[in-house]
């Protein structure tokens, strides 16, 4: 069946697009970019009027707790929230219980995700087995049964030797190393930043070193082997400044960082609210100040949730004891969406952070509308206002700091593989 979907804002860096297009889509794939209005026989017709017809966003950081927690979230629940916030794909971590450490989990991932129907679900294997920091988990394997990258996130790999040979491995593989960069013994005992509003409130900080000391680590053993290395949830200004200085010599160093470290500042702890709790924390006004600037220059290449559904039993209890994480799939779209209409970034630039880019860095077939791509695609109305209520969320976690915030723009239709896909 062919589908066209008019009217729409075509916004693709990929292509160096952004102009009124419609876009045609025949057999799964983008067949033509087409002049608005023109005829298709046999097409069905999808409105995008007033909207932006965008690559399918791309969230390359999420945890679905499966197997081992549903009772957190499941593969089919995390697919579904992704959808309902406009993500065509998504790439989850290996910290499952028991940990995706072997070709039989990332092949059951895979599996509960086809079952699912939802969106295109990618794993990503350990790095070490059973995410013990000891030995390398078996790599080969993992990527060789579809893992897309490779990671501990949860855990830093403390062994310096050990993230060598990943690397080196992952090298030999060609997928990038997605990096949890924490020093523990800096931030251990701690609950959010440290600095003047931990003192006030009488909690233990985390010192911005614990992840910058582990970000220049890790960036010196990328130049040495070559390999191409992901810095997660980039949450200070040292790590960027770091991260800057690497590219600059030509290590193979992409980064991320997240809504929650956009829109909040370690201020928001005053509340005590454990949905502010994360790790790495909320940190200072200049810190997301510069993570800002670098989204726009350059430095941090993408956007990603770190989406990590708790239940009530770990959420609601006394802030320094309290599970690190927030969910993110179904507010990602709005919350970053924020940058763009206060003018810090283009939405050309929005959508390279949030679809081209995390396809390039994971190596995926996806993140454009060029003629013959798949055609994985997001319409979202970026005038829509709305307020984000968590009861209303389809995943089964309800941890999220923005409950209650009045939002602008939405997705409209998700489409998948050519098919209009539902939550």
């Amino acid at each position: 069946m062919k589908l066209l979907i008019k009217g729409g804002r075509v916004i693709d860096p990929s292509q160096g697009l952004d102009e009124e297009k419609d876009v045609l889509i025949e057999k799964g794939k983008v067949a033509a970019l087409l002049p608005p209005g023109e005829k298709v026989s046999g097409a069905k017709d999808l409105d995008a009027w007033g909207g932006w017809i965008v690559p399918g966003l791309i969230d390359m950081h999420v945890h679905l707790r499966e197997p081992g927690e549903e009772y957190k979230e499941t593969i089919a629940s995390g697919a579904s929230a992704a959808v309902a916030g406009g993500i065509t794909a998504v790439a989850c971590m290996a910290n499952t219980k028991s940990a995706n450490d072997n070709a039989s989990t990332t092949d059951y991932i895979l599996e509960q995700a086809k079952t699912a129907k939802k969106a295109r679900v990618y794993p990503v294997g350990a790095l070490s087995a059973k995410l013990e920091g000891e030995g390398l988990a078996e790599l080969g394997d993992l990527v060789g049964h579809g893992c897309v990258a490779i990671s501990d996130d949860g855990r830093p790999v403390h062994n310096p030797l050990l993230m060598r040979r990943a690397m080196e491995y992952c090298l030999a593989l060609d997928v990038p190393i997605l990096d949890h960069a924490e020093v523990l013994e800096l931030s251990a005992g701690g609950c959010m930043h440290e600095g003047e509003v931990s003192t006030e409130l009488g909690l233990t900080g985390i010192p911005e070193a614990a992840e910058s000391a582990m970000v220049a680590r890790d960036i010196i053993l990328a130049e040495l082997t070559g390999a191409p290395l992901h810095i997660q949830h980039v949450s200070t200004a040292g790590s960027v400044r770091l991260i800057r200085e690497a590219k600059s010599r030509g290590v193979k160093v992409t980064a991320e960082t997240c809504p929650h470290y956009l829109a909040l500042d370690h201020e928001a702890i005053r509340q005590y609210g454990p949905d502010f709790k994360m790790n790495p924390p909320l940190r200072t006004k200049d810190d997301q100040d510069e993570l800002i600037r670098a989204l726009a220059d350059g430095t941090i290449d993408a956007l990603a949730s770190d989406h990590a559904p708790h239940s009530l039993v770990e959420k609601e209890v006394e802030f320094d004891l309290a599970a690190n994480g927030i969910v993110g799939l179904e507010t990602i779209l709005p919350v970053t969406l924020e940058l763009v209409i206060k003018g810090k970034i283009t939405p050309s630039r929005w959508v390279e952070l949030l679809s081209v880019n995390p396809a390039r860095i994971l190596g995926l077939k996806s993140g454009t509308l060029a003629e013959g791509a798949v055609a994985d695609v997001t319409i979202i109305d970026p005038e829509q206002e709305w307020t984000i209520d968590k009861n209303k969320f389809y995943s089964k976690g309800k941890n999220t700091p923005f409950h209650g915030r009045e939002v602008k723009g939405r997705a409209t239709a998700v489409i998948i593989d050519g098919k209009v896909v539902k939550p």
